[in-house]
């Protein structure tokens, strides 16, 4: 019964102080670092634009906020 207590007590104590810590500020400080390569996509079509023309064909806007950003992106209808 000794035996079992002791490595009960043992296992609670590496649970305890184990290795998570280290390979958890291991894992942080590796996503830190900047990337070597990174990747980006332009994309073809402005959300915000498809969403706006979705939305006003079911409703009506009040205050056309939306208009002029429209015409920037030379997208619209």
């Amino acid at each position: 019964m000794e035996r079992n207590e002791q490595l009960e007590q043992q296992l609670a104590q590496e649970l305890m102080n184990g290795e998570s810590g280290e390979v958890d500020a291991q894992r942080l400080a590796s996503g830190r670092l900047a990337h070597k390569y990174e990747v980006r996509v332009q994309a073809t079509v402005d959300p915000i634009v498809e969403e706006t023309r979705i939305v006003r064909n079911y409703v009506r806007e009040v205050d056309d906020r939306y208009d002029e950003y429209l015409s920037r992106t030379d997208q619209t209808d």
